[in-house]
């Protein structure tokens, strides 16, 4: 009884922010200028076996090529270099209705990343977070909207980490300030 007298004290759509922003190494919220809202989570984590090696000696051979054509051009190799290392290992798309009944086409979208040097925990805390952020934008973002407006997902996977984003057309809110407000909470209820 306790436990779902808090979840009452936390603010509308409160619970799912609070269990994102615990799992994951970034969380923000902001306005896009189409009118649309980006919910952007990042993920760290490390490779299963001894894949970082293989990828490092794809980027320097790479790399190697491209000193090898920019010579003269120290700035642009660097630029070079620094987009090599960015460029996703996987970028996967998707756009959905408003509606709770599509979280398991979300979820079986994800499940097509399984096969990456994640671990099984990492895997797992992405597919929760993946499907708050989901119910979220369905119950609270797009509340009173049409079933028909979409929500766009896309997820991009790099070496260590893995970035998540959630496009929702509803009012935008201020994430830094409700996650301040559950912290303050926290605090009460420790005192």
């Amino acid at each position: 009884a306790n436990m779902s007298k808090n979840v009452d004290q936390l603010p509308e759509g409160g619970w799912g922010i609070k269990l994102m922003s615990q799992l994951s190494d970034h969380l923000s919220y902001t306005s896009t200028h189409d009118h649309r809202n980006c919910l952007l989570i990042v993920k760290n984590y490390e490779q299963k076996g001894l894949n970082q090696s293989q990828y490092l000696q794809k980027a320097s051979i790479l790399e190697r090529g491209i000193e090898y054509f920019n010579p003269m051009n120290g700035l642009k190799y660097q630029g070079q270099q620094q987009m090599l290392c960015d460029t996703p290992l996987e970028k996967i798309y998707l756009q959905v209705s408003t509606d709770l009944k599509e979280l398991d086409q979300v979820l079986q979208w994800f499940n097509q990343l399984s096969h990456l040097p994640i671990s099984q925990t990492i895997f797992i805390q992405c597919q929760l977070i993946l499907a708050e952020g989901f119910t979220n934008a369905v119950r609270h973002a797009h509340k009173g909207l049409s079933w028909a407006t979409p929500i766009e997902l896309e997820i991009a996977v790099f070496n260590e980490r893995i970035e998540m984003k959630i496009w929702d057309y509803g009012q935008a809110f201020n994430l830094e300030a409700k996650l301040s407000e559950f912290k303050k909470l926290e605090q009460k209820s420790l005192n």
